[in-house]
């Protein structure tokens, strides 16, 4: 199991730096509270001379000056310095965490990347993990400042006089009790932002993935609607945050105000009674402005706090979701590519629905099996339960007679080669796309993948050939050729399983005989299964299996089919006899 709360482990690499920061802040603010006291001594010393018979000293001014700026630019350095260490700590550790989310993403099932959904793991990685960073920097920085300057500023107000020291005190609950208000009524707020977030993120991605789709329809106006509700429900949310927020503002000026009154109303009759200074009071009414600033900005510190345990939460989630599929102890290579289901029953993740009813197929090492069915009578899911996207609910998967959960994933994903109706393709070049599964093949390999898949001639006929880059998700390329690159791909990978999965869906006929006839002359120790809806696709099979309501209807050659199998007959007559094949 993956360690929970292990996000500070996070800083563990950076702790130097992570002390440094607060440390240097600490400095700088000595520097800062360090300023009122002289000037304090400028006023009474130098402008009231109340130690040289009110004779002002312009020495004692010019003197205290110098030290004034001398502080200010020792503390701007520390400053500098504190903004320097801190960054890099929280750039670094955010980077780290960014990096570790994103192989426990890849690590996921698929069942549970889809419970995520892929709008949610997009915002966890990049605005989850910036309000993280975001709450590493406040905390080094923004937490040591306002700390030091309000329990620095209340001492230096009890030095100054026990009175001032009292006066602020006094305030202090009210201003406490309105800080737990808000922070009580902003914190769940955070978790239902970044809810919606989600949600916006979600509508951005299928809508630009989909766009082909939504200008096909003319769905735009739609669309535009559906982000803006969807958006519009986000900034509400916020808006009430920033409503709560933008209170607290005019309250502590109030209380400021009143304190200072009150300083100076204490302050008249100390000076009054010989006991205190203008300076005094001059130097308590920073320091009050100090104190109070500094609460005003420890709310908006708790503000960022509050967002940043939430996303915490969220990247936590993501950190120690252990994979529900996971490796086997088997040792043994997948070489042969021999598969048998037995009594094999399956329903999708949180469905009650079965899709497969104990079904029991065998396919040979080296055979072409062919699929044929309705949508819906669970083909794809068939297949997809040889590579482990998905476990069986009953029975069994074997490769080579092993059960494919004894198989470690990548010993037994390694030997599976897939082409899937839709493509996908990555934002790199032609070539890169074809070796995506086979990084170490040749470039003879590649062409010859691509020559067998009847993509080599519209390679060569594109301005820089296998160099061209393809756009995002192959938006430059037509049905057909992304059909092909994706299928070129496959076979490339050179794995004792190759799955076709309605792959070949978008090719003319004859493009498509000319693929199978390659495949079977060039790569004919591959066991292969070829999933279609078109007889034409699955004829040349050494055997055909019908797949019926999630059951094994029938599985025969192609002529004893036509000859014995009703359904098939009907499928046959329909498709190749001018009939209508009703899915």
């Amino acid at each position: 199991m993956k360690e929970k709360n292990k996000l500070f482990a996070y800083f563990k690499p950076y702790w130097g730096l992570a002390l440094l920061a607060p440390l240097l802040m600490i400095g700088e603010v000595i520097m800062d509270l360090i300023q009122p006291q002289l000037m304090s001594q400028i006023i009474d010393q130098g402008v009231l001379g109340l130690a040289n018979n009110h004779i002002p000293d312009f020495n004692i001014i010019l003197n205290t000056g110098f030290k004034m700026i001398l502080y200010v630019i020792i503390g701007g350095f520390l400053g500098v310095m504190c903004a320097v260490t801190a960054n890099l700590c929280a750039q670094n550790f955010c980077n780290d965490l960014r990096k570790d989310a994103f192989k426990s993403i890849m690590s996921l099932s698929l069942e549970q990347s889809e419970q995520f959904t892929c709008g949610s793991l997009i915002t966890r990685v990049t605005n989850d993990i910036t309000q993280i960073q975001n709450l590493a920097n406040t905390l080094m920085r923004g937490l040591s400042r306002t700390l030091v300057m309000f329990i620095g500023g209340i001492v230096c107000m009890f030095l100054l006089d026990v009175k001032f020291g009292l006066v602020i005190t006094a305030a202090l609950p009210l201003v406490f009790v309105i800080v737990i208000v808000v922070i009580k009524k902003v914190g769940p707020l955070f978790s239902i932002l970044q809810k919606k977030l989600d949600r916006v993120n979600n509508i951005i991605q299928e809508s630009i993935a989909g766009l082909r789709v939504v200008k096909a329809y003319v769905r735009e106006d739609y669309e535009k609607e559906r982000f803006a509700a969807a958006n519009n429900d986000m900034v509400d949310t916020q808006l009430n945050v920033l409503l709560i927020f933008s209170i607290l503002s005019p309250l502590m000026n109030i209380i400021l105000n009143c304190v200072v009154v009150a300083v100076i109303k204490v302050g008249g009759l100390e000076v009054q009674a010989g006991l205190a200074s203008p300076g005094n009071i001059v130097a308590a009414i920073t320091y009050v402005s100090q104190i109070l600033n500094g609460i005003l900005r420890l709310v908006m510190i708790f503000q960022t706090m509050t967002r940043g345990v939430a996303s915490i939460h969220r990247v936590e989630e993501v950190l120690t979701c252990e994979p529900i599929i996971t490796d086997g102890q088997a040792q043994c290579d997948l070489n042969a590519g021999g598969i048998e289901f037995k009594h094999v029953s399956f329903a999708y993740p949180n469905s009650r629905e079965m899709v497969l009813h104990d079904l029991n197929l065998c396919i040979q090492p080296g055979e072409t099996l062919g699929i044929l069915g309705a949508t819906g009578s669970g083909k794809s899911s068939l297949v997809n339960l040889i590579p482990r996207f998905y476990d069986v609910n009953e029975g069994e998967v074997l490769v080579d007679g092993i059960n494919v959960k004894d198989y470690p994933l990548d010993k037994l994903r390694g030997k599976v080669a897939i082409a899937l109706q839709k493509s996908e393709l990555f934002t790199t070049s032609i070539k890169e796309n074809i070796a995506w599964g086979n990084p170490e093949a040749s470039d003879e390999e590649i062409i010859q993948a691509a020559a067998a898949a009847q993509a080599f001639e519209f390679i060569e006929n594109t301005p820089d050939g296998f160099e061209t880059m393809v756009t995002e998700q192959g938006m430059s390329l037509s049905g057909g050729q992304k059909q092909r690159l994706a299928i070129s791909r496959a076979i490339l990978k050179n794995a004792p399983i190759l799955i076709l999965d309605d792959a070949t869906s978008a090719l003319d006929l004859k493009t498509e005989a000319n693929l199978y006839q390659a495949l079977n002359k060039h790569y004919n120790r591959m066991t292969k299964i070829i999933i279609a809806q078109r007889i034409t696709s699955v004829q040349g099979a050494d055997r055909i299996a019908l797949i019926e309501n999630g059951t094994l209807a029938a599985c025969d050659t192609h002529e004893k089919l036509l000859k014995e199998n009703q359904l098939y007959q009907d499928i046959y007559n329909s498709q190749l006899k001018g009939g209508t094949f009703c899915e």
